[in-house]
């Protein structure tokens, strides 16, 4: 009876040992686990309409460098070019930043999800289109802002009655 729990033991053990043996191996390859419902695992963005894009990163490089590229046909000046000159860089900064972190560039851009960043670069792209052929830099005109209205008689401002229970 001895001899044979010894037996057991003794398979048991080297069993232990195989399988902690294959473990540590197999931890020592390189291979990427895949998560369900993030990065590469990712299967739903959960817009309807908008299907995941694994390749969203690179896509968001390419697309807001060419909206750098055709805003330089405007002038400086246009506040419409540094806007888009702002977001773009940012979102090419957040892209080159952490090209396999998609979770990471939607957090840097605070704008939706990697696929919609990509969207949103196609539809400012057809904007500015617009915005190049109309030549609308050249109808925006400066805005005089009167900083200090004139008051009526006993201090009013305008329309609205303020007194202690409207404040």
């Amino acid at each position: 009876m001895l001899s044979q729990i010894t037996r057991t033991l003794s398979r048991t053990t080297s069993n232990v040992h195989f399988k902690t043996n294959i473990f540590k191996s197999l931890s020592n390859q390189q291979f990427s686990t895949l998560v369900p419902g993030v990065g590469k695992g990712k299967t739903s963005t959960g817009l309807v309409g908008l299907p995941v894009d694994h390749d969203a990163i690179p896509k968001i490089i390419e697309k807001y460098q060419a909206l750098l590229d055709k805003a330089q046909a405007m002038p400086e000046t246009a506040q419409y070019r540094i806007n888009i000159e702002k977001i773009a860089r940012h979102r090419i900064h957040a892209a080159q930043s952490f090209p396999d972190d998609p979770e990471k560039v939607e957090e840097m851009c605070n704008c939706g999800q990697v696929e919609e960043l990509v969207q949103q670069a196609d539809d400012e792209m057809i904007v500015m289109d617009m915005y190049l052929r109309n030549r609308w830099w050249e109808i925006v005109k400066e805005a005089e802002i009167d900083y200090a209205p004139p008051q009526k008689e006993g201090g009013e401002h305008g329309d609205i009655e303020w007194d202690s229970k409207t404040v």
